[in-house]
C-alpha cells in the first residue's frame, strides 16, 4: 500500500498546537505517527509523513497538511489525533475511549476505520465507533480516502493510564493492513557467538523438522518483498499459500 500519515496540529510550544491534559496531544500524536510509519515501512509499505510542525495558525496548518497529502498518489490518508472534553481528572474507572472519523458512510476508508477503531478498543478503550463528518478539513480535501483517528482522551485519567504509544500504533497498523508487526529479534549477548544464517544448533532431534513462519500477508507484493529480504540475508525462504 501507499499511505500518507500525519500527526494533527502544530508541534507543542507553537501556536495552534493540540489539546493538553495529563498528556499533550501534539506530542503523543507525533510519537504514535512515528511508530505507525516505522511499522508500516517494516511491513513493506510506502509511507509519506505529511506532518506540519510550525504553520502560521490553524488554517495554515491544515492547508499545508493537505498540500503534502495531495502531492502523493496514495491509497489512504491517516490523520492521528487525541481527543479532549472528558474532564475526568480523578478517574472514574471507565475510559472515555476511541473513535475514528471518515467523510461519509460511502467513504472507501470506512471499512479500514471500523477495523482501526475495533483494534484500539481491544486494548481496553471504550469503542465510540466510526463517525461521519463532512466538515473536518482533512477528510473533505484529501484526494485519497481519509480517516481521522482520535486515539483516546488526553483529559481522562483512565484513558491516559491505559494508553501505550507502541500498542496504539500496532492497533492502527493492524487496522489499516490486517498485518501484525513482529517484535525485533533479540540481539545475542556480547559473549555469545551468533548463529550464522542456515546454521543450526546441535541440540534436538534431527529426525524432527521445525518450520518458522515470518509473517502472513494479504498483498502478494508485500510477501515478495519480505522473501527477497530474507534471501538477501542468507536464509532459505519460500512463499506458501495458506
Amino acid at each position: 500500500m501507499r499511505i500518507n500519515v500525519h500527526a494533527g496540529h502544530n508541534a507543542d510550544g507553537r501556536t495552534a498546537c493540540g489539546a493538553i491534559g495529563f498528556i499533550r496531544e501534539s506530542t503523543e500524536a507525533r510519537r504514535v505517527k512515528d511508530a505507525v510509519i516505522g511499522m508500516l515501512r517494516q511491513l513493506g509499505h510506502t509511507v509519506y509523513d505529511c506532518t506540519v510542525d510550525d504553520a502560521a495558525g490553524v488554517s495554515d496548518n491544515l492547508r499545508q497538511i493537505i498540500a503534502k497529502c495531495n502531492a502523493h498518489e496514495v491509497d489512504l490518508d491517516v490523520s492521528i489525533h487525541f481527543n479532549s472534553g472528558a474532564r475526568d481528572a480523578s478517574g472514574n474507572g471507565r475510559t472515555t475511549g476511541t473513535e475514528v472519523f471518515v467523510y461519509s458512510p460511502s467513504s472507501a476508508a470506512r471499512t479500514d476505520a471500523e477495523i482501526v477503531c475495533r483494534a484500539i478498543a481491544q486494548l481496553g478503550f471504550q469503542k465510540r465507533g466510526v463517525k461521519y463528518s463532512t466538515g473536518l478539513y482533512v477528510l473533505k480535501h484529501t484526494k485519497a480516502p481519509a480517516m481521522l483517528v482520535e486515539c483516546c482522551f488526553v483529559d481522562d485519567r483512565d484513558d491516559v493510564q491505559l494508553y501505550d504509544c507502541q500498542k496504539m500504533a500496532e492497533a492502527i497498523v493492524y487496522g489499516i493492513t490486517s498485518q501484525r508487526v513482529h517484535a525485533a529479534e533479540k540481539q545475542p549477548d556480547a559473549d555469545q557467538e551468533p548463529i550464522a544464517p542456515r546454521e543450526e544448533t546441535a541440540i534436538g532431534d534431527k529426525r524432527q523438522l521445525y518450520r518458522v513462519q515470518v509473517g502472513a500477508y494479504a498483498v502478494k507484493g508485500n510477501a515478495d518483498a519480505t522473501l527477497a529480504k530474507l534471501k538477501a540475508a542468507g536464509f532459505d525462504a519460500i512463499i506458501v499459500n495458506a
